[in-house]
């Protein structure tokens, strides 16, 4: 059989056998002393090749608006909790333990930053993760529910091991919204993580739900397994505006 020929083989039982055409690839590149050793070699580089894949699929599925990491970011200005240190943070542990982080301090202060950066952490080790901004999540859950396909989504979203909610109250919420958004909220409580960036304290919540009872209840269900960061530093965009001003 000529060598093209047998590559084409190859391939067509690759695709057959639901095997990337990187191990093909691979096939010409592995060196080994015996088969077994040729066999395992090629294996290990198919594991790593899904292993990356799907890595890549969870970072572009989870929608962050930009790419943000743990490398020079300043825990300087942020209060950590008894229990909860950055390493702690960075090795997105809490996630494992189905607890909650709201991220609470003013504009500017590094909530979306650090929240984006553990979204990013949790991809690159398996967890399915979703960022939304949370006037966004709204808007599609709303239309999800006018076009018949709420259930969908609600799967969907179901399936994640981590929801970002970024920008938590910088929008009002009309009460079908508010009760979309609630139920969301319900349905992760003690079965997946979730993390809130936003400015404003617990009592002034009630603003965005107009509702008292719900109110209290999403407080209860998010603060329950929840750790509580407060960015009490100034912004981080009007520094660095400075800094390159100075300069």
């Amino acid at each position: 059989m000529l060598k093209n020929e047998m590559k084409d083989e190859l391939l067509a039982c690759c695709k057959r056998l639901k095997l990337s055409r990187n191990m093909a690839d691979n096939s010409e590149l592995v060196e080994a002393e015996d088969r077994e050793e040729y066999l395992l070699r090629l294996l290990k580089l198919e594991v790593e090749h899904r292993e990356k894949s799907r890595k890549d699929r969870l970072l572009k599925a989870a929608g962050f608006y930009s790419w943000k990491t743990f490398e020079n970011y300043r825990f300087d200005d942020v209060k950590l909790p008894s229990g909860v240190t950055p390493e702690y943070l960075t090795r997105v542990g809490f996630v494992e333990e189905k607890k909650n982080l709201i991220l609470y301090g003013n504009v500017g202060t590094g909530k979306t930053h650090l929240a984006t950066a553990i979204g990013m952490e949790a991809c690159r080790r398996g967890l399915s993760t979703g960022f939304y901004r949370t006037a966004n999540l709204v808007n599609r859950l709303s239309e999800a529910k006018k076009t018949g396909r709420l259930g969908k989504l609600m799967t969907s979203l179901s399936k994640l091991d981590l929801l970002i909610c970024d920008e938590w109250g910088y929008v009002p919420l009309d009460r079908e919204a508010a009760q979309l958004l609630f139920q969301i909220i319900s349905d992760s409580y003690e079965r997946r993580s979730v993390i809130i960036t936003t400015n404003l304290e617990f009592s002034r919540w009630v603003g965005i739900f107009y509702d008292e009872q719900m109110t209290a209840a999403m407080i209860d269900r998010l603060v329950h397994h929840s750790y509580l960061l407060l960015f009490d530093g100034p912004s981080n965009r009007v520094r660095d505006s400075l800094m390159r001003r100075e300069g």
